[in-house]
């Protein structure tokens, strides 16, 4: 339930992934392409990992999560290379007996992916330049 893929992520399949009968909530957070950034038009991004390690700390994230919150289940898919305004690049869903638990966690593990997931942004504008995000 921890991966990084170069295909489209279906937020349902992810949702679907970690429903179990006894939980009430799933809190799903969608992370898509936006069209622009810091007041500049932005045709596209594209993503890099170290797609094993990625993997390797999305699923550490998962564990600590499960430990730290009263959830059930959590997934986390990542995806890399060229994405497209409206795409997404990550979807996390988690699943607890109550939301706020499921809300809690599921800000939590976006956090620690952006802290700590090899994974790298490029933005490509619509003026011809590009940029490493975080890198500069």
């Amino acid at each position: 339930m921890f991966h990084v893929t170069t295909d489209p992520i279906s937020v349902q399949h992810v949702n679907d992934l970690v429903k179990r009968p006894t939980d009430g909530a799933v809190v799903t957070f969608d992370g898509i392409v936006r069209d622009n950034f810091d007041g500049r038009a932005v045709r596209y991004l594209e993503y890099e990992a170290y797609a094993g390690m990625a993997e390797k700390k999305l699923t550490e994230i998962g564990a600590e999560v499960q430990h730290k919150f009263a959830i059930g289940e959590i997934a986390m898919i990542h995806r890399i290379g060229r994405l497209d305004i409206g795409e997404s690049s990550i979807v996390i869903a988690v699943a607890a007996p109550h939301r706020h638990a499921a809300f809690e966690a599921c800000a939590y593990a976006m956090d620690r992916v952006k802290a700590d997931v090899p994974v790298w942004k490029k933005e490509f504008f619509a003026d011809g330049a590009n940029h490493w995000v975080n890198q500069d």
